[in-house]
């Protein structure tokens, strides 16, 4: 059992599955709230077949990386970490945009699909919501997945245990629970994420550089930038656990470790600027006046 590993699942998922089991908990209390409770079920089957999807498409492109030989499976593996990285910072940004009016929004999207006629549209509104968390988790941990190698099932059996707890504090949430400050955990669990997906851009780099090297072709800034292998190597014990959480290396290339830092301190100081509000939508002038 990978330590590291099964930590960085168990974020993954507590921080994805959190935002989708809020976006139910919000859905469904609505629905109940105004005396629609009949339609639950039609939630719940939107929502869980969107986690179907989810999980099969994570299942496909885990499984499809160990079909290629090289230089596609670098290819495909750079490809599908640099993928996953750039989608969590788009969520990192999304959400850090859009929290302080999902709760509206959605239960403005309630009350049109129920205006409409078609409670149907609560399933659709459900499986559009829970999708877009679950294909970015999909994405996120089957790229987290494939730079573990062999620590890969540590990585799954965290984001089950993470996803359980989500449901947990979805349940509490639905429930009026405000055992969980939202604010504190979204900007914290993110903070994380920005690491661990640094970790992943950092690894996509390496494997593009060993794609070059199988071409022949040497990359200006593929020269190791250090080796403390023999002090903290990256394959055992604290530096394994580092290299899952932080994406920490013993031996980087120059450019590997540029994109690294870069990344780490560019996306930071940006997820950790103030939030500023919205402007108030200007009124239209009433006719005549």
């Amino acid at each position: 059992m990978d330590l590291g590993a099964l930590t960085t699942g168990f974020l993954i998922g507590l921080r994805e599955g959190v935002e989708a089991a809020l976006i139910v908990a919000i859905v469904l209390a609505y629905v109940v709230r105004t005396g629609n409770e009949r339609h639950a079920p039609k939630i719940w089957l939107g929502a869980g077949s969107a986690a179907i999807v989810s999980v099969a498409l994570g299942l496909l492109i885990f499984t499809t990386v160990g079909s290629f030989e090289e230089p596609y499976e670098q290819i495909f593996e750079g490809a599908a970490m640099l993928l996953a990285a750039g989608v969590v910072t788009w969520m990192l940004f999304w959400m850090r945009r859009q929290a302080m009016h999902l709760k509206g929004e959605l239960q403005a999207a309630v009350d049109r699909a129920l205006g409409e006629g078609s409670a149907w549209g609560l399933a659709i509104l459900a499986f559009t919501a829970v999708i877009r968390e679950g294909v970015e988790t999909a994405l996120f941990l089957a790229g987290q997945a494939t730079s573990a190698e062999t620590a890969a099932p540590s990585v799954g059996l965290g984001a089950v245990v993470g996803l359980a707890a989500a449901a947990v504090i979805g349940w509490g949430f639905y429930r009026g629970s405000r055992a969980v400050d939202l604010r504190k955990f979204f900007r914290w669990t993110g903070i994380a994420l920005v690491f661990i997906a640094a970790g992943l851009l950092s690894h996509a780099i390496h494997e593009f550089i060993e794609v070059a090297a199988i071409g022949g072709v040497t990359l200006i800034g593929s020269q190791t930038a250090f080796d403390i292998s023999a002090v903290l190597p990256h394959k055992t014990g604290i530096g394994q656990f580092l290299r899952a959480i932080l994406g920490y290396s013993s031996s980087p290339e120059v450019l590997t470790l540029i994109v690294h830092v870069a990344y780490v301190v560019g996306v930071l100081t940006l997820y950790l600027r103030p939030v500023r509000p919205a402007p108030p939508a200007s009124r239209p002038n009433p006719v005549g006046a």
